[in-house]
């Protein structure tokens, strides 16, 4: 189901900070959106989650970046950036045998 491994960071005067585990956990524990898709998502630690093939990157870029600015979790004048780990995203399972 968490096939895919992304990095979530904010980006303050050009410096990229990892999101903290309780922002990811917050946005992902609650039902604000009614948008099951964000249903699978697993934060795993500071700035890093895993999610599922279905959920599409901008929109959850963007409903976590209201969800964390409603938190006034993110400083003003800052960016959220989430980054897909391309190798995860393309490695098939290998055969066993």
């Amino acid at each position: 189901m968490f096939a895919r491994k992304i990095r979530v960071e904010y980006e303050d005067n050009g410096q990229r900070h990892p999101c903290p585990m309780k922002w990811l956990d917050s946005f992902s524990m609650r039902n604000f959106t009614n948008a099951s898709v964000f249903d699978d998502t697993l934060p795993v630690a500071d700035g890093l989650m895993e999610i599922g093939r279905r959920v599409p990157l901008v929109e959850l870029k963007d409903a976590m970046e209201d969800w964390f600015r409603r938190k006034s979790y993110l400083p003003k004048g800052t960016v959220l950036v989430i980054s897909e780990n391309e190798v995860d995203r393309t490695q098939q399972p290998r055969p066993s045998g």
